[in-house]
């Protein structure tokens, strides 16, 4: 006699607590906007006179109400998950603050006398305290500057980064290595004080905007080697095998295939580079000293920048300085905005095209 054996299905053995609904897709707005209330009323009853405090007190609740929410109507593990994601908005949020706060400072500030007249004038004739002159001397000397700077650093940078990757080998390549390790962190001011020392201590040149742009581009060459260095790694060696396996000379395969793979990363990499050195201050108060003429010569004389301009009005305490160095920081944030939508559009350019 067969015995025919007839498949049931087996039913789940987890309780049926298990199976609740999860929270409604409008709950992180609804406990954000609950956690906003109650860090407001808290920091009200507690006579918490910034409203910073407030913030993070909202910010704690939206974390400790989101995972005793999902923990009651869900789980603790799909808690845990979503306390995660929330420390990441709370991260987030925390980042952005300030930034949009920094920008709206900026331009509500520096929109009171930003115009043509403050772009197309110098201070001369100008006393710190009255109203009235501009920016431009200061803005030559930043774009002179930045751009010496660059002329010098980004080539170092970009041939030493080609050199640790596709040829550095051995205790040379380890110690540069090691010293653009160091250099990435060395102070600015130590920056201008060996350019002080050796070209005007020593050679006997007096200040310049060529100075100031020798210790921006110490400053510089680092972040390009790094960010260059990085960027040529990310390049497949099957291009460069298949480079090579054509016969083409490896010179020429750095050139031809390697280099404009990774262009888009190396222009973005000496936009930050130049982004780091724009806003320098000490090595220009050493060696370019600050002149409020407008000199176009970058190789003789005292010349100005933006970060000393605005440090210059600021020490002079009056609400017409006040002002002009609000607008002086807003005509800087614009400066490296527009280098950096510059390099955004050489590296769309350069970047080799691929069909489709």
């Amino acid at each position: 006699m067969s015995h025919v054996i007839q498949d049931r299905p087996v039913r789940s053995a987890t309780p049926a607590t298990l199976t609740r609904g999860g929270l409604p897709r409008w709950a992180p707005a609804g406990i954000a906007a609950l956690s906003a209330a109650l860090g407001c009323g808290i920091g009200l009853a507690a006579d918490l006179h910034s409203k910073v405090q407030w913030g993070l007190l909202a910010a704690i609740l939206f974390v400790l109400i989101t995972y005793t929410a999902s923990s009651v109507v869900e789980n603790r593990r799909q808690a845990k998950d979503r306390v995660a994601t929330s420390m990441v908005w709370v991260c987030f949020v925390l980042a952005v603050v300030p930034l949009l706060s920094l920008i709206w400072t900026t331009v509500s500030r520096g929109l009171k006398v930003l115009d043509a007249y403050f772009l197309t004038h110098s201070m001369k004739g100008v006393v710190g305290f009255q109203p009235g002159g501009g920016v431009y001397h200061a803005l030559l000397g930043t774009i002179e500057q930045v751009l010496l700077a660059t002329l010098i650093a980004a080539p170092i940078g970009l041939l030493t980064a080609v050199y640790l990757v596709e040829y550095g080998r051995g205790s040379l390549a380890k110690a540069v290595t090691f010293f653009v390790d160091v250099m990435t962190g060395i102070p600015s001011i130590v920056a201008g004080l060996f350019i002080l020392t050796t070209w005007n201590l020593m050679l006997g040149f007096g200040p310049s905007g060529f100075a100031g742009s020798m210790a921006l581009a110490i400053l510089m060459m680092p972040v390009v080697v790094r960010s260059t260095e990085e960027m040529l790694k990310l390049v497949p060696n099957e291009l460069r095998e298949a480079s090579l396996a054509l016969g083409v000379p490896k010179w020429r395969t750095i050139l031809k295939v390697v280099l404009p793979t990774a262009i888009g990363g190396i222009a973005t990499g000496v936009m930050l580079a130049v982004a780091r050195i724009t806003g320098e201050t000490a090595p220009i108060m050493l060696l370019v000293f600050g002149s409020q003429l407008i000199n176009n010569n970058p190789f003789e004389g005292a010349q100005s920048s933006l970060p000393l301009y605005i440090w210059e009005q600021y020490k002079v305490g009056s609400a017409d300085s006040y002002d002009r160095a609000w607008a002086a920081a807003l005509v800087l944030i614009a400066f490296v905005m527009i280098l950096n939508l510059v390099a955004r559009g050489i590296a769309r350019w350069k970047a080799p095209k691929t069909g489709r």
